[in-house]
């Protein structure tokens, strides 16, 4: 049996998108190296960390024994909120305290995958409070939480926005169920406030289903989106080309070696461009990156700690 939805550790807080595949735009981020690892080859593969138990700098410690390239192009922090504030009645972006201390320590925590190539992304996730990417009121509501993330994209350094609407529970705190033009403005002032850096979709929710209105489809201005449902094959459906889609997902260390080489053979065999990952942590995991790698890329993967 898999499990359908990531295990997530509760967080303090609950109580209260070189590579083709990679559309990341010319501009360099803040702290690039000038000596990134060598290139490789298509699919890109993704990785997810759980900072409330895991360093995000995991995700550098693993390199392709031919070539020595980076076995991962994405790093996404797991994960940031979004939370609804009732006395003004609006949307807030919210970091518990991991969250905020990854952020904090960009320099040693984000800046050395970056020197490296690997591009980082914030995942937003609801927080049980009623607020999520499908229930703004209005335009502006969407817009001034675009400028949010925006604004903590550029603060920290960061490459982009990850989407993942679940644990809203629209309707609490007495707010709107999901609507059909809130994501559609969220995504595009998102997109016009930063052109060059990833939106990436965690296929599920709402918000997920929700991508076109009033004639707009906001498809597009998506550089990834991910089959959210771990040891499965699933494309998302969402109107982007085969390099910018993940129907393969693996939980590591929870997806069996097997099922994630199945996966990864598959991904190349269908000319799909992003291979997602999640729950890197801190063990020595170069025989469950390794099952997926040698499919995507012909070669092992080599942990150094």
């Amino acid at each position: 049996m898999f499990t359908p939805v990531r295990s997530r550790v509760r967080r303090a807080a609950l109580v209260l998108s070189a590579v083709v595949a990679l559309a990341f735009g010319a501009t360099a981020t803040t702290g690039a190296a000038a000596f990134p690892a060598p290139a490789k080859q298509r699919p890109t593969s993704v990785a997810y960390v759980e900072v409330n138990n895991n360093s995000m700098l995991n995700v550098g410690k693993y390199t392709l024994a031919n070539g020595g390239g980076n076995v991962f192009d994405v790093a996404v922090i797991f994960a940031a909120n979004i939370n609804y504030d009732t006395s003004t009645k609006a949307a807030q972006l919210y970091f518990n305290e991991n969250v905020q201390r990854v952020l904090d320590n960009a320099a040693t925590e984000i800046r050395p995958l970056q020197q490296k190539g690997i591009k980082v992304v914030l995942s937003v996730l609801g927080n049980h409070q009623g607020a999520g990417f499908a229930n703004f009121p209005s335009q502006s509501a969407a817009s001034a939480f675009a400028k949010q993330l925006s604004d903590t994209v550029g603060k920290y350094g960061l490459d982009g926005i990850d989407f993942d609407d679940e644990y809203a529970e629209y309707g609490n705190n007495g707010t709107g169920q999901p609507n059909d033009s809130s994501f559609v403005h969220l995504v595009t002032a998102l997109r016009a406030n930063m052109p060059d850096k990833i939106i990436s979709l965690y296929n599920i929710g709402p918000a997920a289903s929700r991508l076109s209105y009033g004639g707009v489809d906001v498809s597009s201005k998506f550089d990834y989106a991910w089959n959210p449902y771990y040891g499965t094959w699933q494309v998302p459906g969402i109107a982007l080309p085969k390099s910018k889609l993940s129907p393969a997902a693996v939980e590591i260390g929870g997806t069996s070696q097997s099922t994630a080489a199945d996966l990864a053979r598959r991904t190349v065999g269908e000319g799909y461009g992003v291979f997602l990952t999640y729950n890197l942590d801190g063990a020595d995991r170069s025989a469950d990156v390794s099952a997926f790698t040698k499919e995507l890329y012909g070669s092992a993967a080599v942990y150094t700690p």
